[in-house]
């Protein structure tokens, strides 16, 4: 596999173990907490 091929999946790969860790450290509450209010701000209701 060449370099071209090869750079998405290492992507791939990376953006997966950074999602891993930040579940484990319990930061997904705190987005999705955050992406609601947000949202809500952005609709007019919040």
């Amino acid at each position: 596999m060449n370099k071209k091929k090869a750079v998405p999946y290492i992507l791939i790969i990376l953006a997966i173990i950074l999602m891993v860790v930040g579940i484990n450290r319990g930061d997904l509450k705190g987005v999705l907490n955050k992406s609601v209010h947000i949202c809500m701000e952005c609709i007019g209701i919040g």
